[in-house]
Parts: structure tokens; sequence; C-alpha cells
């Protein structure tokens, strides 16, 4: 028998990702005599390393590895020497793929090793992020607070819909580009005018999509940083927001949008709305023009994803970083003293670790603000342009959107994964993220980029997802118009406006239940995490040394009763006892979920 389990203290201490400069207790067990056993080590992309397990007893060896090498990943495996009548025969033990149990390999080019991340320290996130409810906003979508209903400065070349219950519907040339943009006339008194609702949502904290000049309606195709768009209002408008927000006691975090900016922006200006000389496409001598690559100017340039709308940023370029995050004079220093919260960067992957190392420096003079990236794999192992990113190693974002736990959540109740694999991959994102990072990723159900919760899993699914997405560790993140029903399929349908007309129903109530719930249990916040199942359901339990939470889901549609047997737990627990006893053959509806807080 050989045996190991990455999840379990008995084989490895300290669990998940360590520090750098942690010792790390590695236990391999066989009941085989006269076997030897190898801990197989190789750094990300560099060597392998061995280190002989001691024998300490009857069935086990064990080895202490001090990483003291560096922050990064780390991949393991064991090598079993193992006498017989040819000779010694080699096996290898590594991981499935997921982590956890292990199997065994006859050949070491086979073996799928076992992740270990190395960080530098803990990067925790302010308090209040981590206790926080948020609610995303994308701005023209949202309410129109204007008391007469008019539209700010619309966009020349734009249409406004006819109603606000149309929908959303992009208008294309015969190429494919867009002939106009779309508008319904958001704008930010209409969020001010909102927050009370906000409040009685359970809302703490506001993520908003760009607000910048820009001169589509999702703007992400920046025309300047340093200005609110005028359709969504002033400056002063804003000011007003931030400060009615944080008298509510409710944050605001912006949207970062600095891999890319418009064509027709004061940066680039290829169609000369700023001036004839002014901007890169312009002005081969623009203080701007070294920001981008041109191929053959002026018309032939890199382009973000090959959107010719969106020019690439050279992140290299150091007059782009110090016009975002120098300490003078700069964008963030601009948005920082005004009293926003923090930044969620889009398209994190795409900005250097460097970079995002120069965003966090700047950060540092305002400690209560926090960073979070757009990164939609798992963020602990993610390449991007033939890169490793070390951007959750310390030093650089604070936490993630977690568009992982979206995946598994979605796929779990639409069953196109089974309770085993999705508490299994849950454990493994656990296993992969440092701590701090795992609990300040923003959970989410859906975004701007993502067709809506309500459509991809039905209504009585949607109810077990909200459930979810509030018991799972994380900070989790509302999108406007989920706590009524929006339906939406992909990009533009999922961005309608808001129905401010339509009642509050089972869906709005579950969301409010759901924050006071967050709020009341502080076991919801910051307790330890594991998974268990059973053939049928999906559990997940959250514990401090005073409470267990315990949710069990039931995603199937018949009635089921549970049998404590039948569970799996993917993780030795010292309060088993108080489990059976509490969830003894009890019974679970379909497609329902049951949640209970015990005390140890």
């Amino acid at each position: 028998m050989y045996y190991y389990n990455s999840w379990s203290t008995a084989h490895k201490k300290p669990f998940g990702a360590i520090r750098v400069g942690q010792m790390m207790e590695v236990l391999f067990d066989s009941d085989k005599p006269h076997v030897e056993v190898k801990f197989i080590i190789r750094r990300d992309f560099g060597k392998r390393y061995e280190f002989s397990m001691e024998r300490t007893a009857i069935g086990k060896f064990r080895v202490l590895v001090p990483f003291d090498v560096g922050r990064g990943l780390y991949f393991y495996y064991f090598e079993i020497s193992e006498p017989s009548d040819w000779g010694k025969i080699r096996h290898y033990y590594g991981s499935t793929g997921i982590g956890g149990e292990g199997i065994l390999y006859g050949n070491e080019h086979d073996v799928k090793p076992y992740q270990l991340t190395v960080y530098d320290g803990e990067d925790v996130s302010p308090k209040w992020y981590r206790e926080a409810i948020f609610y995303q906003i994308f701005p023209d979508r949202f309410h129109n607070g204007n008391e007469d209903g008019h539209i700010n400065h619309p966009k020349p070349n734009s249409f406004i819909y006819g109603t606000k219950a149309d929908t959303p519907f992009y208008v294309k040339e015969e190429n494919g580009d867009l002939a106009r943009w779309d508008f319904f006339g958001g704008n930010l008194q209409g969020i001010i005018k909102k927050i009370p609702y906000l409040k009685e949502l359970g809302v703490t904290a506001l993520y908003l999509n760009p607000i910048f000049s820009a001169i589509s309606n999702h703007r992400y195709d920046t025309s300047d940083y340093l200005e609110i768009d005028s359709m969504l209002g002033t400056l002063d408008d804003f000011k007003e927001l931030l400060k009615k927000a944080h008298e509510s006691d409710m944050h605001v975090i912006l949207d970062g949008v600095f891999s890319h900016v418009g064509k027709n922006s004061r940066y680039f200006n290829i169609n000369g709305d700023y001036g004839d000389r002014e901007g890169a496409a312009k002005n081969p001598d623009s203080p701007y023009f070294q920001w981008f690559k041109f191929e053959n100017y002026p018309l032939e340039y890199k382009s973000w994803w090959g959107i010719k709308d969106l020019p690439e940023i050279d992140k290299e370029n150091t007059s782009f970083q110090n016009f975002i995050y120098g300490q003078e004079d700069s964008v963030l220093a601009k948005w920082n003293k005004l009293g926003i919260d923090g930044w969620r960067l889009d398209v994190a992957d795409e900005l250097p670790d460097h970079f995002i190392r120069g965003i966090r420096e700047n950060l540092a003079h305002y400690p209560e603000k926090v960073l979070i990236g757009e990164i939609w794999e798992d963020a602990s192992n993610k390449i991007s342009y033939g890169a490793r990113r070390n951007y959750i190693l310390g030093e650089g974002l604070q936490g993630c959107m977690n568009y992982p736990f979206r995946d598994l959540i979605i796929n779990f109740l639409i069953g196109k994964r089974s309770s085993q694999e999705t508490a299994q991959r849950f454990m493994s994102l656990y296993e992969n993220y440092p701590h701090s990072i795992f609990y300040g990723n923003l959970n989410n159900l859906g975004t701007h980029d993502t067709e809506r919760i309500l459509t991809m899993v039905g209504s009585r699914n949607n109810l077990l997802a909200i459930a979810m997405l509030f018991s799972l560790p994380g900070v989790p993140c509302i999108y406007y118009g989920d706590e009524v029903a929006l339906t939406g399929g992909k990009d533009p349908d999922n961005r309608k406006y808001f129905p401010w007309e339509k009642p509050r129903d089972e869906v709005f109530q579950t969301y409010q239940v759901w924050s006071k719930k967050r709020v009341k249990e502080q076991v919801l916040i910051q307790g330890d995490f594991s998974m268990f199942f059973t053939p049928t359901l999906l559990g997940i339990l959250r514990y401090t040394e005073q409470d267990v939470y315990v949710q069990l889901i039931n995603s199937n549609e018949e009635n089921f009763t549970l049998n404590f047997k039948e569970i799996t737990f993917l993780q030795p627990l010292d309060f088993l006892s108080l489990l059976e006893q509490s969830l003894k053959d009890i019974e679970i509806p379909g497609k329902s979920q049951i949640n209970l807080i015990l005390s140890r």
C-alpha cells in the first residue's frame, strides 16, 4: 500500500500554500518493508531536486523541506524503490491532477505532480473589504437620476433606446464593426439616488464598471483617464457619490483599464477630435507616441486582441507607468486623493507583474484601499504571454474575480459536474491559493462579461447558487439586476437596463436574507473551509473554534434523506461526532439547501 493526501495534515504540514522561509513537513505511507522513498521536487521551469525520506515508524516516511529559495511554483511527487527478484523496481506516486489523494504511476514521465505555491507573506486585504457585500454596477444600465429623465450630453453618432424596457442590441456594419453605440442614459446621480435601495438589499460596497471619458457604453475604450464621462455626470457628481456612499458606510472601487485605450482617445486621437497635432496617431512627437507600437504609421498598430478600436499600450514604457501610478499627478494619485476605496484591474493577466507591483506601491500610502484583478482561471498557476504570473504571491493583487468558483457552481447545479468532482475542485483551489488571497477573492455569479446566472441555471437552481455564493470563502458580489431576476445571454443581452418597476420577489428576498446572515455569522467571513460529498449531495463546511457552519445542497429533483455513513470528507476533522449527531437522517428536499450553525 502506498498513500499520500496533500489535503491532510497527517501527510503535509502546513496545508496548502506556504510562505517563503517556511518549513514543510511531508509524510508518505507505505506498509511494505525494504522500500526506499524519495521526495522529488522541481522548481517551476527549473531544476529537479531529490530528498531522501526517512523511515520513522512502520509504514511512515518523513522529510522536512525548507523553502528558502524564493517564491513561485514548485511541483512534487514521490519516487519509490521496491526490491524484487529482478532488482529494484521504481514506482512513482503523484497527483490525479486535482490534489488530495494521489495515484501510483509506473513511468516518471507520466506523473502528474502536486502543485505547491510559495508566496512572500500574507497580503491581507482591508477588514472592510473582507467583510463586504459588493454590488457591481454597469453605470449606463442602472438608473438615470435626472428628475426630468433627460440624458446628459448624448454622444455623437450614437442612439438612445426608445424605452428602458428595450433589449440591448448591437447595430453593426456589413464587416461586423459597430455602426452606432447604444445608450440608456444611466448616470452617477442615478447611483446616488439608489443608495437607500442598495442599503436595503444589504450592500456595503460598490464596484463600478469604468466611469472615465470614453466613446462606448461600456467605457473600456478610455478617452481620458482624468475625466468623468460627461454622460455620467461631472466630477462634482462623483464627489457627491463618494460622500453619500461613505456616509452610508458603503465603499466604492473603480475599474482600472490600463492595458489599452480608445483609438479616439486624447492619447491616440486617430480621428483628430483632440486636434490635428495631438495624440500618437496624429503626431510622432506626441508625448504619448512611445506608448504604442505602430507597424505602419499611423493606421496599422498593435491593438488589444486585434480590435482596432483599442490600441494596446506598451506597459514597459516608463512614461506610461509614471502617468498611471506615479506619486504625483498620476491617474491613481488623482482618484485616490478623492477618496475612492480601491481598484479592480481589467485584464490583470495582461499587465506585467512589475506594473501591478507599481500600483501596489502607490496604494501602500493608502492601506485601507484594496487591489483586485480580473483573472478568469486559477490565478496561482496562470501563464500569460509565455510567463508564469506571480501577481498573487505578494506585493501584487489582494484578490481576484473568482470566475473558477462561478464555473464550479453553475456546472454542479446543471449536472455537468458530480458532487465529488465539484468538492475536489473547490479544495484544489483552496490548496493552490495563499490563504489571504483565497479569502480575498471577489466571488461572482455573473458579470458584464458573462451570461446572467438565472439564464444559466434556471429559477430553482438560482436560489441554490445564491446560497453557495454567500457560504463559500471570499467576498460575495451581486451583479446589478440579478437580485430582481434579470435574464440575459451573452453581451449585450446581459446588460439590460435595471427594471425598476418590477416587484421584488423571492430572489430579492433571498439576497436580503443571505446578506443579513453573512453580517451576523462571522464564521461565514473568517471561518476555515472544507468540503464533503455523497453521491447525491454537496456539502460546504466553515468553522472556527466556536462554531461550525454546515450547508447541504441537493441539486437533484428528488428528496434525499442523508445517511451519514455515505459522506466522504475531504479532510480529517475533529468535530465529526458533532456533525454525525446533527446531520443524522436529515431530509433535504429536491432542488434545495439546508444550512446549520452548530456550537462546538
